[in-house]
């Protein structure tokens, strides 16, 4: 049995890495891609888990293969195409360590992701199935997704879903949003970002943002994700705001996915029902998140920037949340 399997994206982040003399900048190798991130930080937690996903058979495909091997994310899931290459990202840093990118995908290997190319077996045996919406970006992956999920559905597989809002990968917007509540509407578990959430609902407000989509696609949970600010959970009626920690960002990338692995991790370690969850439970999970999205962002690069529990812990004590504060 898993504790949870994500399929999706995986991918090459090319991340700066100082500049030559001339001023020229260098960009270092980097595995990433949201829902392999989200398997990092869990495995690295010790949870089992396993990759469904598509890549190139190439030196970077080969390349991402070796690094979810060695942090133990089982890759019998993982498929090398024959005719696309491995989809690359270049991360563009500003100077408060925030990113955007530059995808190289026309296609990527991950968009050819069949029906006929999952291990549907590895879904049905795991307590979590994770998902998010760049492998629904374009078919035949879409479709392959939206059978996944359905199957996991079916098989009463939680189900945790990352809206994870990238604009130059979708041919309109419009589609962007459609998919994304298709998302929606078949999740358990959301994590959203403070811009996906305006982006869906049109508001900005975090109360009446969650509500709508609480309302209208009947998510159980949420939380969303506020930078540096910490984050702001929603379990059907039950609200509340968590404050961040302050730490010396070099690196944003992979902070959300960490933060969703801490989820994950906690909601694994409850062993009950969603529903069931009270608000000092969520306060818990939330700051939890939130001390692995910091820590995430201390290092450079997205997998290999996940914390270990003891720095966790360390920085999660460091101060207590309770009901009060928040």
């Amino acid at each position: 049995m898993y504790d949870i399997t994500a399929l999706g994206e995986l991918l090459i982040d090319f991340t700066p890495s100082g500049s030559q003399e001339n001023g020229r900048v260098l960009f270092e190798q980097n595995p990433g891609g949201a829902p392999a991130n989200v398997l990092a930080a869990l495995s690295k937690l010790q949870k089992k888990t396993a990759f469904i996903g598509k890549v190139g058979k190439d030196q970077f495909g080969f390349f991402l293969k070796n690094i979810l091997d060695q942090i133990n994310v089982d890759t019998s899931g993982l498929v090398f195409s024959e005719n696309a290459n491995t989809t690359l990202a270049f991360v563009h840093l500003d100077d408060e360590g925030d990113r955007t990118f530059s995808f190289y995908r026309n296609p990527g290997a991950d968009t050819t992701l069949t029906i006929e190319d999952i291990d549907f077996e590895l879904i049905k045996n795991s307590k979590i199935f994770h998902f998010g919406s760049l492998s629904m970006t374009h078919n035949p992956a879409a479709e392959t997704t939206l059978a996944a999920v359905t199957f996991a559905k079916e098989n009463e597989v939680l189900i945790s879903f990352d809206p994870n809002l990238r604009e130059s990968l979708w041919d309109s917007l419009d589609r962007a949003k459609e998919m994304m509540y298709k998302g929606l509407q078949s999740s358990d578990v959301v994590k959203i970002s403070e811009e996906e959430l305006i982006f869906l609902t049109g508001v900005s407000d975090l109360e009446e943002g969650t509500q709508i989509l609480s309302d209208k696609y009947r998510v159980p949970l949420m939380f969303v994700t506020l930078g540096g600010n910490g984050s702001f959970f929603r379990l059907r009626e039950k609200t509340g705001y968590i404050p961040g920690f302050v730490v010396d960002v070099q690196d944003t990338t992979g902070a959300g996915d960490g933060f969703l692995g801490g989820v994950l991790y906690k909601i694994l370690e409850k062993k009950c029902m969603i529903d069931s969850l009270t608000y000092e439970d969520l306060i818990e999970i939330g700051s939890f998140a939130n001390a692995i999205g910091a820590l995430a962002t201390t290092k450079k690069g997205a997998i290999g920037s996940m914390p270990a529990l003891n720095e966790i812990h360390t920085l999660n004590t460091s101060t207590e949340v309770t009901k009060e504060n928040i």
